[in-house]
């Protein structure tokens, strides 16, 4: 207690605080994306029951990882060697979520371009996608978690602030899993987009693997620029839609 008092009592650590929660919901949104394109291919019944477990695990796994902060960092001690670079367990780790990332927006992305006949949805097929998407949402839980808390490590020593933000941080994942999944079902060309954010943000991850470091804030610029674009084309498509509806009224009524 005396040590949490005195951690808590110096300016520093309330800034590293601030800032650890605010890194910590911006890189949720990588989380949040995938979350929300995955468990809207389930039934409608099972899907925010799916976005809360996912997230909760999400919570359990990273403050079970920071319980084990000593061995978390001894993860970037290299450990292979591949094309002239040395790779460590992070590194390793980063790779096969970025292949993931890139192998499963790149089988969406071909799915809405050339749909498959619909399957008849059974009991069974239900319940094993369900449990699928869970493990696919704790397979990048476990990836963004890694890079998430080894990045956190070099902003504060005190294990405490980093649980606190990583808490506030889950919190606000869970506010906005729903309303950011509603959204997505609702404007099916934020599906693309958003697929191109785990393409990129899959190819991210593996270009980090290598030790091709690319900043987050660039990812996050074009992702806001794209997503700003799509917000004005939804405007415009609206725009037209009254006009069409407006002109039918008036013909009709004459």
């Amino acid at each position: 207690m005396e040590e949490l008092f005195a951690i808590f009592s110096d300016p520093v650590s309330w800034a590293a605080l601030a800032t650890l929660i605010v890194m910590e919901v911006v890189l949720g949104i990588d989380n949040l994306v995938f979350i929300a394109i995955l468990t809207n291919k389930l039934p409608e019944a099972q899907r925010s029951r799916a976005r809360r477990i996912g997230i909760g695990l999400a919570l359990v796994l990273r403050l079970a990882l920071l319980t084990m902060i000593a061995a978390i960092m001894r993860l970037t001690a290299p450990v292979l060697e591949f094309a002239d670079a040395e790779l460590s367990w992070r590194d390793i780790i980063l790779i096969s979520g970025g292949l993931f990332l890139v192998w499963k927006a790149t089988m969406e992305i071909h799915h809405l371009v050339d749909p498959s006949p619909a399957r008849t949805a059974g009991t069974r097929a239900a319940v094993i996608g369900f449990a699928a998407a869970i493990m696919q949402i704790l397979a990048l839980d476990l990836v963004f978690s890694i890079d998430s808390i080894i990045t956190a490590v070099g902003m504060t020593p005190h294990i405490p602030i980093m649980m606190i933000a990583v808490v506030f941080a889950v919190g606000a994942m869970l506010i906005a899993a729903d309303p950011l999944a509603i959204f997505v079902q609702r404007n099916p060309t934020i599906v693309m987009l958003a697929l191109g954010f785990l393409l990129l943000i899959g190819t991210a991850l593996i270009a980090d693997g290598f030790g091709v470091h690319i900043p987050r804030g660039y990812i996050y610029a074009a992702m806001g620029f794209s997503a700003l674009v799509e917000t004005l084309n939804m405007m415009a498509r609206r725009a037209r839609l009254k006009r069409v509806r407006s002109a039918r009224r008036v013909t009709s009524g004459r």
